[in-house]
């Protein structure tokens, strides 16, 4: 499927170029206001409206080799933490250019490797400082305050995504479509750091450990995390003031400021404020992600009585079903497993429905050619039957009537299949009032394996009385319009059993090309609040993380050419001193590049948001408060800081001085981490692997056909 179509120099490196094309295409989905695309098939002339980094590259071409491994470092992102692929995207055109740039400056490929390595890996220790702890987030649930209840909220954009107010978008009703990242300012301040060095010796790092405690605070601190952690790196160091005031470690783990008028200490601990922080704008999808974590809070309160078992929200038991075509108003969260099935069972689910039934569960397929296979039939092989009567039913008839009498046997009038079904099994369950469903998935099956007693069989031969579960519950979900039931030609069933741990969000939406973009902001939402909590920690979002990055990066490559100017005073009377100079010369240039990835994603950002009419405004922008960060002394500190000036124009234009009707707005920190290691390392990849350099015409002298070449999307 063509996208588009970019000129590829071949005398510079291919793969970077391809990596950055492809990233190129997902510049509109970075931040919380994505703009959908429209994928045309070029040769039927179908199109796709979609707006997310997963769905732009199951519409592209990529058979080449970099596209194919560009689409497994985006699937891995997204099987594992369904958050964070446009962030890995971008970065990775970003730094794809990052690296080609090197090459072109001369940079050998090994020290390009080396430094973006030791660059990135001190950016994450250095980030650190913008971690908010979390702490009992159920501890204080308040079951008559919930998710919607902040959606009224007119609180800011955070720093580096704040809208002004003559673009239309600050207003009330429009809030509900946005991000709204502004920051709870709970007492802001920075962690104790110092000015960075790319290289120090151990005794350093040893005795940061002593002077972590001590810092200069500012008048408004957030207080983070334990930070006694064991470093992995070498050359990373924090930024450090040192005064009076003092960090002390509590025994619950987090920090508290002494020497200040009165002790003061930061914790994220209510549900709604960390769920309307990850929400990124899309309250809708989080107001249902709310509503199924309190479902399964109260599941879990009612099964375990006075057990006081701390609740983990367990997303391998929250399931989604899709109804496209139906009003929106039909969107909602229920108890037990909600499945859509065909219009022709209508009259078996009325049959069904409010008695208990029998139930068995079958793991694998439920078809007659599934079978372990040492029962396999040699295909070259012919039976010769001792009796020379004539076979009236074929062998899948043979074994659907087998199926029938087993289900009859044990009274079940109820199937759950993980696997494929056989559509004869089915129409021929149909008027013996047997229902038969699949595939369903694992964790659904392992759900009423729980809650009815059944024991799930690989093979219905295996079926015995000791297999067989009850107790189960087949009905209607709703009453939908007869004519949108006739338009979409399904019908919606919730199967459920007391004491079953299951929670199913319907998603609904009358725009049938809507559907998947809401599923997957819905699961986006859902598996950022799933790994907050599962971590007790998030970011500070809304760029803040990533401008911390981009200023640290800066202040380790000034260090590292003042490391090269000094050695450089001696490079004449010793050789080794000036190859010294050359390497840090290299690094700097390296380490400068890198940070430009990081400018390139705060202004594309800023762009997105539309806080600015054009990406250099927005680069001017970042530029300004880059230096302003710079001239502080401590980055952290500084972000911090603009964060907690309520009356700062620039930052904070028309909220209210109520600091407790600032939503905040967070990021998860693994998987931000996660894509952003993923995409140095694809950089990192394409970059050592492809040797197909071209570094000059040489004495041929080729024409513009051939030092140039069309890479289509």
């Amino acid at each position: 499927m063509v996208m588009a179509c970019r000129v590829i120099n071949k005398r510079r490196h291919m793969g970077l170029q391809q990596l950055s094309s492809f990233a190129g295409t997902g510049r509109t989905f970075l931040g919380p206001l994505k703009s959908s695309k429209f994928i045309i098939d070029a040769e039927c002339h179908e199109g796709v409206l979609i707006s997310s980094t997963v769905r732009l590259l199951e519409s592209l071409d990529l058979t080449s080799a970099v596209g194919q491994l560009l689409n497994e470092a985006v699937q891995a992102q997204n099987n594992t933490y369904k958050t964070g692929t446009s962030t890995l995207l971008f970065l990775v055109g970003a730094w794809s250019s990052a690296a080609e740039e090197c090459l072109h400056l001369g940079v050998p490929i090994s020290l390009i490797v080396s430094a973006m390595s030791e660059g990135l890996n001190s950016c994450i220790e250095e980030v650190v400082s913008l971690q908010v702890p979390i702490h009992n987030v159920f501890d204080y649930i308040d079951s008559t305050k919930t998710f919607s209840g902040l959606e009224t909220f007119s609180g800011s954009l955070c720093p580096f995504l704040q809208i002004p107010s003559d673009t239309g978008l600050q207003k009330e009703h429009d809030l509900k479509d946005v991000a709204s990242p502004s920051l709870t300012i709970c007492n802001l301040s920075g962690i104790p750091v110092k000015s960075p060095k790319l290289f120090r010796p151990q005794a350093e790092v040893e005795a940061d450990k002593n002077t972590l405690q001590n810092s200069q605070t500012l008048k408004n601190s957030l207080l983070t995390g334990n930070y006694h952690r064991k470093s992995i790196l070498i050359h990373s160091r924090h930024f450090n003031r040192t005064d009076n005031n003092q960090w002390i470690n509590k025994p619950d783990g987090f920090l508290e400021q002494h020497g200040a008028t009165s002790p003061s200490t930061y914790r994220c601990n209510d549900l709604v404020e960390l769920e309307m922080g990850l929400s990124h704008g899309d309250h809708n999808s989080m107001k249902l992600v709310d509503e199924a974590v309190r479902l399964q809070y109260q599941n879990a309160s009612m099964q375990q009585g006075n057990c006081t078992m701390p609740f983990r929200f367990d997303i391998s038991r929250l399931f989604t079903c899709s109804l496209p075509g139906v009003p929106e108003t039909f969107s909602c969260v229920c108890p037990g497993f909600i499945t859509v099935v065909s219009i022709s069972n209508s009259a078996l689910i009325k049959e069904l429905q409010n008695q208990p039934l029998r139930i068995i569960l079958i793991e694998g397929d439920l078809t007659e050619n599934y079978r372990h296979l040492g029962f396999n039939k040699a295909t070259n092989i012919n039976t010769v039957l001792e009796s020379m009567k004539v076979q009236q039913d074929s062998s899948e008839e043979l074994w659907t009537n087998y199926v029938l009498q087993v289900l009859i046997k044990f009274n079940v009038n109820l199937v759950l299949v993980q696997g494929n079904v056989s559509e004869h099994l089915i129409e021929k369950c149909l008027p013996n009032k047997r229902l038969v469903l699949g595939p369903v998935n694992s964790s659904v099956m392992q759900a009423f394996a729980e809650a009815s007693g059944a024991v799930q069989v690989t093979y219905i031969t295996q079926v015995n009385e000791n297999c067989v579960g009850s107790g189960v519950y087949v009905t209607f979900w709703r009453n939908i319009p007869s004519d949108v039931m006739d338009r979409i030609n399904i019908i919606t069933v919730v199967i459920k059993i007391e004491g079953i741990n299951l929670v199913t969000v319907v998603l609904t939406s009358p725009v049938t090309a809507q559907m998947q973009s809401k599923e997957d902001r819905f699961w986006a939402c859902a598996y950022r609040l799933y790994y907050a909590l599962k971590e007790q920690k998030v970011f500070l979002g809304g760029g803040a993380v990533e401008f911390l990055c981009l200023s640290h990066l800066q202040i380790l490559a000034e260090q590292s050419l003042s490391k090269r100017n000094h050695v450089c005073s001696g490079w004449l009377h010793n050789t080794s001193s000036w190859l010294a100079s050359s390497l840090a010369l290299y690094r700097s240039t390296v380490l400068k590049c890198l940070a430009n990835g990081w400018h390139k994603y705060l202004s594309t950002l800023v762009y997105n948001m539309a806080n600015c009419s054009s990406e250099f405004e927005a680069s001017t922008f970042i530029q300004q408060h880059l230096q302003n960060a710079t001239d502080s002394g401590s980055p952290s500190s500084y972000i911090l800081n603009e964060y907690s000036k309520l009356n700062s124009g620039i930052f904070n234009s028309g909220i209210s001085n109520k600091l407790e009707q600032i939503p905040s707005v967070y990021d998860v920190v693994i998987p931000k981490i996660e894509a952003w290691r993923r995409a140095l390392d694809l950089v990192l990849l394409v970059l050592q692997t492809d040797s197909e350099i071209i570094t000059g015409l040489g004495h041929t002298r080729l024409n513009s056909q051939e030092t140039e070449g069309f890479l289509f999307l």
